[in-house]
């Protein structure tokens, strides 16, 4: 089984946290974990530096495009950072994630 990191940054580590209980509850993700960053981008024409809370999920391969729509509905960003990262792991974690989620 692949399984992937979904990295999604949040506003707040409110909304980080709410976006990840939901992808839990409805068994999307196996894991999510939250750490707070700061990030620097270019947003309607001039360089923004907010401090911003990553949502890392762990989850099949196979639940991308189910997380991405679940994240997309109660996201407050216009443009949510959806990101997919492949990722290996040992079996017993691989074993672990598959039983957690659909």
């Amino acid at each position: 089984m692949s399984f992937i990191y979904i990295y999604i940054t949040n506003p707040s580590r409110k909304v980080a946290k709410e976006v990840g209980m939901h992808l839990l509850k409805k068994r999307l993700a196996a894991c999510a974990n939250i750490f707070p960053i700061n990030s620097a981008y270019w947003w309607k024409g001039k360089i923004e530096n907010p401090k911003e809370f990553v949502l890392i999920v762990k989850t099949k391969k196979q639940n991308f495009e189910k997380v991405k729509q679940a994240v997309k509905k109660i996201h407050p960003y216009t443009i949510p950072c959806i990101v997919k990262i492949d990722v290996e792991a040992n079996k017993e974690y691989e074993n672990w994630i598959k039983q957690e989620v659909k």
